[in-house]
């Protein structure tokens, strides 16, 4: 873990703002390129006039769909496809796990494994298309008050940090999916019986009905007191 505290203090809120801490950073330094101008300007020169290939690729009438169900402004979503398309070396419109493990900020994030997965929560194929890497995105968008939060309301979020720890996806997280995820996050720096003592704390602290497993309820109610919405958003500009 990245603070000070002993094995017996690290709390289940502890463990999950651990995992967000990892899963935030990592998109966050990814869209940090993807807004940079000068980013931008490079990829659009680098891929012969990107801005007109993907002018003719991306149509107004998916704009606006993508716009509709995520909640991403015209702007950002020309933005994120000129990033998407950086990454589709074969130009046929989809990604592949490969593809997404090119990007440097996730090669190296300790839970790019299960990060990726999350792209291909919804792929029958093993692809990933523009539209689903862009409702992925949209769980880390600001919460918007007075406005619908599409995909990125607080129990979306939470959601989606509950996925990240639910590898068989049977809507609960038990003791060997919490252990796992703990090894992704931590490698070698702290001891098994470290790692067994957090896991069986956090599902002690969690497990509110004595079935020792976690389930989303019981995740949510752990990180009751835990700002997700402003620790699981990204400023994505326009």
């Amino acid at each position: 873990m990245r603070d000070d505290k002993s094995t017996q203090e690290i709390t289940a809120a502890d463990t999950d703002n651990e995992l967000v801490y990892w899963l935030t950073t990592c998109l966050n330094r990814y869209t940090a390129e993807t807004n940079s101008s000068r980013s931008y300007t490079s990829y659009t020169q680098g891929r012969n006039t990107m801005g007109n290939k993907s002018s003719l690729l991306l149509r107004e009438e998916e704009i606006a769909q993508i716009q509709e169900e995520t909640g991403f402004t015209p702007n950002q979503i020309e933005r994120l496809y000129s990033r998407f398309t950086a990454l589709d070396k074969n130009d046929c419109g989809t990604l592949s796990r490969e593809d997404f493990l090119r990007i440097p900020e996730l090669a190296i994030n300790p839970l790019s494994e299960r990060i990726v997965s999350a792209f291909f929560a919804e792929s029958h194929d093993d692809r990933v298309n523009f539209l689903q890497f862009m409702r992925v995105l949209a769980h880390f968008r600001p919460i918007r008050k007075n406005r619908e939060n599409k995909l990125n309301s607080r129990e979306d979020k939470l959601r989606f940090a509950f996925s990240m720890y639910d590898l068989d996806n049977d809507g609960k997280i038990s003791r060997d999916e919490l252990l796992a995820i703990l090894h992704m996050m931590v490698g070698v720096n702290i001891s098994e019986e470290q790692l067994s003592s957090i896991a069986e704390r956090t599902i002690i602290e969690a497990d509110t009905n004595n079935d020792q497993m976690i389930s989303f309820e019981e995740f949510a109610h752990a990180l009751e007191r835990t700002d997700v919405e402003q620790k699981m958003s990204i400023r994505f500009l326009n």
